[in-house]
């Protein structure tokens, strides 16, 4: 058994997660950045203790994943937008010396690409790419059967390479970044702009009206696909991998919008066998966060697959 962390902008999972990636016990908490943290681990150990207690079960390991940049290698945070003065938390180095187990952890996008590899609408694959689409968009890479990591461990940011110039301003000072054009706020902010009224609606909504025919949904809708589509043809071109996996919030509406993800992939991609590449939904749902930790726990210390996962 494997206890999970995943650590997010507003809130803290936690559970144990079994060798075959089910989820046996878990709870949530939130992240309450401003008590720092000592507070975020004292919560964590008790949460842990009791999961663990309630099940009897004896603990192999701990694994992570975290938002923002972590260094996989010693443990600690980075500079998190969303976490301001966590820089250098260690949750490795204070949950192992708490449990006497090995703890890994990676960033939080990379942990659910190798959850959904394993486990997920990735398993069968060596090389998948599985992105996030909500508030941003972010992404994991594994390739080859490994995370693939930048130059000192930095992590890549797929949701901000640039796929219009002269299109919106990015939160990260650029302009025409993915994230800009095909994220759940640059489609509320391109709906808004459309609308002869202030009301700002929210992705959920938009995607809402658009079931029920609302034209200027439709088109808001379709629009977002197309731009999704661009952005995933051109990671195909870059890394032509087995299969992306398209997950988060936003991709609770992919029924309106997929055909057109994959026409226009179909299109751009002139020359990569783009059709060996599937684009598939994220299959582990709303348990995604936890097994994909658990996963980073199997991954990093090679934890055999077992008979039963393969078939």
């Amino acid at each position: 058994m494997i206890a999970a962390v995943d650590i997010g902008g507003t809130k803290i999972a936690t559970g144990l997660v079994n060798d075959l990636g089910a989820v046996l016990v878990a709870a949530d908490m939130p992240v309450n950045c401003d008590c720092g943290p000592r507070d975020a681990t004292r919560r964590i150990l008790n949460a842990l203790r009791t999961q663990i207690q309630a099940t009897g079960i004896p603990l192999k390991g701990i694994g992570i994943g975290c938002t923002g940049p972590v260094d996989p290698g010693t443990g600690e945070l980075g500079e998190v937008n969303t976490l301001r003065g966590w820089r250098g938390w260690n949750p490795v180095q204070e949950l192992a010396e708490a449990f006497h187990v090995q703890v890994a952890i990676e960033n939080d996008a990379d942990a659910a690409a190798l959850g959904e590899m394993r486990w997920g609408a990735g398993k069968g694959k060596r090389s998948v790419v599985y992105i996030i689409v909500g508030t941003g968009i972010g992404a994991g890479i594994v390739l080859n059967g490994e995370i693939y990591r930048g130059a000192h461990d930095s992590h890549p940011e797929l949701g901000h390479h640039i796929v219009e110039p002269l299109g919106p301003a990015c939160t990260c000072g650029a302009t025409g970044c993915w994230e800009s054009l095909a994220s759940g706020p640059a489609l509320e902010r391109w709906f808004a702009r459309q609308q002869p009224t202030t009301e700002m609606l929210t992705a959920k909504e938009i995607c809402s009206r658009a079931r029920t025919g609302d034209v200027r949904a439709i088109i808001a809708v379709d629009r977002l696909g197309k731009y999704l589509g661009m952005g995933i043809a051109n990671v195909i071109s870059m890394l032509m991998p087995e299969r992306i996996v398209l997950g988060g919030s936003v991709m609770q509406s992919a029924d309106l919008f997929l055909d057109r993800i994959r026409a226009t992939v179909q299109d751009k991609c002139r020359l990569v066998p783009a059709a060996r590449c599937d684009v598939a939904l994220a299959s582990l749902g709303n348990s995604a966060g936890l097994i994909g930790a658990a996963q980073v726990w199997h991954h990093r210390f090679r934890s055999p697959v077992s008979q039963a996962e393969v078939l």
